[in-house]
């Protein structure tokens, strides 16, 4: 196998891990149960996923499939987790037309026509029983939901339901911070027994969890003897590069192990993260000076700001409002400011002062 070959499937693998942490155990528990409690129950109970962008909700349902996959043989006819993604703008129609192709049971090419809607939820029905699905999860629930009436809102609801309870398929509605509207509707309500969230990593409220997750991606990297990224001083730059948020951090450590790989590392030192953050986010400041970069500072002399409110979706407005931040402090000024999250900023302004 050629070096650069073993380079790229180290990174892979890399890219490919999940760090088991308290929320994904717990939601991975709930996974379980979902598919146990299936075989016993009439009404199927179903769950309801939400977390903001990059948070790794994506990341974490198909680590959950591939896992499932793993520990068990199924045929081919077999698909005991079915993934179906909603794209933008998509409806129920094209939703419904998605998941049956996903199935391998079913074209896409159909053409509407009177009473298409209850043939697709029927022939649904029946490619779910068929290929024996344990558990159907909904991706990006929110793009079916956002600027419906609450009419529409209901027969999706309604639909779903209906769904879940023929073929006997608990199902998790996977979304952005404002899907939990369809847990407003009547149908849903009591149905939606589990409900979990996935949050950005908190330096402030929870360092030593934040702590914790870096051991753990450390122990997934290609070198002999893992960084010590828990350590005080890179820790903190990490955080202060990527706001806790995991895919920007994992995205950030890539970059990083792929320049140690170049110049035959042992393992990855100060240097590495100093090279990548001026690759990667020196020239994000949108005023004429470059950001500093935290790689270069002491621990103390770091800023550092954290999601304080998520995104969030208002009815009739033109798109949904986005993350605001807190102004970005010492650790040192924070500890001793109790209100240091009040007055956030949008991004665009947190590049600014960074």
């Amino acid at each position: 196998m050629s070096f650069r070959l073993l380079q790229n499937e180290q990174l892979q693998a890399f890219s490919d891990s999940l760090v088991e942490h308290t929320q994904v155990k717990t939601i991975f528990s709930d996974f379980d149960d979902l598919r146990m409690n299936r075989l016993f129950q009439s009404d199927q109970q179903c769950m309801l996923l939400t977390g903001d962008t990059g948070v790794g909700k994506s990341h974490l349902i198909n680590h959950y499939r591939k896992r499932v996959l793993a520990s068990q043989h199924y045929g081919r006819e077999r698909m005991p987790i079915l993934i179906s993604r909603i794209a933008s703008n998509q409806g129920l129609d094209a939703t419904l037309i998605d998941m049956i192709s996903d199935l391998e049971l079913f074209g896409s090419a159909q053409r509407k026509k009177r009473g298409y809607q209850t043939d697709l939820v029927t022939t649904l029905v029946n490619s779910l029983i068929r290929a024996e699905v344990e558990l159907l999860i909904i991706n990006e629930f929110q793009e079916l939901i956002e600027y419906k009436t609450q009419r529409e809102r209901q027969a999706i609801a309604n639909a779903l339901k209906f769904i879940s309870e023929e073929a006997k398929v608990p199902i998790v509605l996977v979304g952005m911070p404002w899907a939990d509207h369809i847990a407003k509707e009547p149908q849903w309500s009591s149905r939606l027994v589990r409900r979990r969230r996935l949050d950005y990593f908190s330096i402030v409220n929870d360092r030593a969890y934040y702590l914790r997750y870096l051991k753990g991606l450390a122990k997934h990297m290609p070198f002999d003897t893992p960084p010590t990224l828990e350590d005080a001083d890179i820790a903190i730059a990490l955080f202060a590069a990527t706001q806790g948020e995991n895919r920007k951090l994992k995205h950030l450590l890539i970059e990083t192990i792929k320049i140690a790989m170049v110049c035959g590392a042992k393992t990855l030192d100060v240097s590495h993260f100093v090279e990548v953050f001026d690759k990667l986010f020196s020239e994000e400041s949108s005023s004429s000076r470059k950001r500093v970069n935290p790689f270069t500072q002491k621990a103390d002399e770091i800023k550092i700001s954290e999601v304080v409110e998520l995104s969030r979706y208002i009815p009739n407005a033109s798109a949904p409002i986005g993350r605001m931040f807190s102004l970005p402090q010492t650790l040192i000024e924070i500890n001793g400011n109790p209100r240091w999250n009040e007055n956030p900023i949008p991004y665009e302004a947190l590049s600014i002062l960074l």
